[in-house]
């Protein structure tokens, strides 16, 4: 079993900053792709961020130039620098991670059980 267990969020004014890390732990080959999901009240779950292992890198419009992953490969753990947060960027924030568990099994599809990030004035 893999587990994805996220940190960092709360409370924040607008303009301010936090930092989500999600940290993969379990029966863990090697992680292929890494990322940050957001479900806003009465919104479909939209990806934030992406980074996959190649180096790729992906954000959602909405959060370009404010929010950056990065990730350690070695510690399997990703992280979103969110600056410049706007009321719209409150959530539940996801992690998502995409996991081989040995050698010759497919990748498998996980999730973090989120964290709530809110912008108030």
């Amino acid at each position: 079993q893999v587990h994805l267990v996220e940190s960092g969020g709360g409370l924040v004014q607008p303009g301010g900053s936090l930092r989500l890390s999600c940290v993969a732990s379990g029966n863990i080959d090697r992680v292929s792709a890494m990322g940050w999901y957001r479900q806003a009240p009465g919104k479909q779950r939209e990806m934030v961020a992406r980074t996959h292992i190649a180096g790729r890198i992906t954000y959602a419009d909405s959060v370009k130039d404010r929010f950056t992953i990065s990730r350690d490969n070695a510690k399997n753990t990703v992280y979103l620098q969110m600056n410049s947060i706007k009321p719209d960027d409150t959530a539940v924030y996801y992690c998502n991670a995409e996991v081989f568990v040995s050698p010759i099994d497919p990748v498998q599809n996980y999730w973090g059980q989120g964290i709530q990030v809110t912008a108030f004035s």
